[in-house]
């Protein structure tokens, strides 16, 4: 299945000097779904080694992104990107498919 989910260069850049720290270098990030947070539905960020039969798989300069295909229905048209400001320094995901977010970015709803 095809996706339209894009990783931002600064998102490359940071899983990149994130796979630098640990001793496998075959670790792809997951990017998944989960109930909870303020808005009902939280995004999650882990490395993982293997792909399940239903991940999907978005590559960019070297870096592999999974996700799973639940997941994907509300990932499907968002950007995975990466911030360091006064907040602090985290993935964030600008999703066209939430029609709330939280004020940190990190929970949105449907």
């Amino acid at each position: 299945m095809q996706t339209d989910l894009k990783i931002s260069d600064g998102a490359v850049n940071r899983i990149n000097q994130l796979l630098l720290t640990k001793d496998d270098p075959n670790l792809m990030l997951r990017v998944f779904i989960q109930g909870g947070g303020c808005s009902g539905f939280q995004y999650g960020f882990q490395f993982d080694k293997d792909s399940q039969d239903d991940d999907i798989t978005v590559e960019k300069e070297g870096i592999t992104v999974l996700v799973d295909m639940l997941s994907l229905q509300y990932l499907n048209g968002a950007e995975i990107d990466y911030k360091d400001d006064l907040l602090g320094s985290r993935f964030l995901v600008n999703n066209p498919n939430a029609s709330t977010t939280c004020g940190c970015g990190s929970s949105f709803s449907i």
